[in-house]
C-alpha cells in the first residue's frame, strides 16, 4: 500500500536504491532472491518509528535478571485499586442505573441513552448473526459441558446414625445467580457456556448475564446464541466494577443475586473480592 521509489542501475544485476527500512524484503519477494543495494536517507518519521522499536526490543531483551519483571502481569497497586472499587461501589449503591451508565460512558464509550438490559427481540434476532457451522459447534460443546456436570448431580443422602437419629446432606440451587463474561476482541462464548449449563442443570432460577458491548450497544452474536442454548434469563450490556456492584446491591434495572461467577480483569477480580467480603 506504500509508494515506494524502485531504481534499477543495470539490468542483470542486483544493485537497488530503494526507500524504505523494509524495502529489501519486499524486492527479495519480487525477484525471489536475496538482494543488495543502498537505501535513501529515512524521513524524520521513519527514524523515529526505527527508534521506538529499537528501544521496545532493547527493553524486552529476556536476562536472567529481568525475566521475572517481563513476566508479570501489569496491575494498579492495591491501595489504589481499592480505592477506585469502593467509590464506584458507594456510587451504584446509593444511584443504581444512573451511576452504572456514568461508568459505562467514562470506560466502554457507551452511550447514556443505551438501555442497560437486552431486549429479546434484539437477543433473538443477533443470536441468529451465527454461521451454522459454528451453532453445531457451540451445540456440541454444550451436550459435552452438560454431560460432564449432569453427572455430578446428587440426590438427598439421608442415614439413621442411631435409633431416633437421621442425618441428612442435601444440594439445593441458588436461586439468582450472576454470570460475567468479559468483553474484548474475542468473544467468550464458551465462558458462557461452562458457566451457564451447571447453573441451569443446578436448578438456578434466575441467570443474569453481565458483558461490556461496543460503542455501539451491541453484544457479539456468538454470546448471544450460546447465553439463548444454555438458559441465560437476562442479559445486561454492562461490563467492569459498575456490573460487579450491581449485581452486588441492585439496581432498578438489575436485579441482586445471590454469587457472581466469571473471569475478569483486575478490576472485575478487585470488585468480585468487595462483593464477596
Amino acid at each position: 500500500g506504500n509508494n515506494y521509489d524502485v531504481k534499477i542501475f543495470e539490468p542483470n544485476v542486483d544493485i537497488l536504491a530503494v526507500q524504505g527500512p523494509k524495502s529489501f524484503k519486499l524486492m527479495e519477494k519480487i525477484f525471489g532472491k536475496k538482494q543488495t543495494g543502498a537505501i535513501y536517507p529515512q524521513s524524520p518519521m521513519e527514524i523515529a518509528a526505527d527508534q521506538a522499536i529499537k528501544a521496545k526490543e532493547e527493553k524486552q531483551k529476556i536476562t536472567k535478571d529481568n525475566v521475572e519483571v517481563l513476566c508479570q502481569r501489569p496491575k494498579l497497586q492495591t491501595a489504589s485499586l481499592e480505592k477506585i472499587v469502593n467509590e464506584i461501589f458507594e456510587d451504584v449503591r446509593q444511584h443504581g442505573d444512573v451511576a452504572v451508565k456514568k461508568y459505562s460512558q467514562q470506560f466502554d464509550g457507551l452511550s447514556p441513552e443505551e438501555p442497560i438490559e437486552m431486549d429479546a427481540g434484539t437477543w433473538s434476532a443477533g443470536a441468529e448473526d451465527v454461521s451454522e457451522d459454528l451453532k453445531i459447534a457451540i451445540r456440541q460443546a454444550k451436550g459435552n459441558i452438560e454431560a460432564f456436570h449432569r453427572i455430578q448431580i446428587k440426590g438427598k443422602v439421608s442415614i439413621e446414625t442411631e435409633e431416633g437419629v437421621r442425618c441428612w446432606q442435601e444440594s439445593r440451587a441458588i436461586q439468582k445467580v450472576g454470570l460475567y463474561i468479559p468483553g474484548g476482541t474475542a468473544p467468550l462464548f464458551s465462558t458462557v457456556l461452562m458457566l451457564a449449563v451447571p447453573a441451569k442443570l443446578a436448578g438456578c432460577e434466575e441467570i443474569v448475564l453481565c458483558t461490556p458491548p461496543g460503542k455501539d450497544g451491541t453484544i457479539a452474536a456468538p454470546i448471544l446464541y450460546a447465553a439463548q442454548l444454555s438458559g441465560v434469563n437476562r442479559i445486561m450490556k454492562v461490563g467492569g466494577i459498575q456490573a460487579i456492584a450491581a449485581l452486588t446491591y441492585g439496581t432498578e434495572r438489575i436485579p441482586k443475586v445471590y454469587k457472581i461467577f466469571g473471569p475478569g480483569n483486575q478490576y472485575v477480580t478487585a470488585a468480585k473480592k468487595k462483593a464477596f467480603a
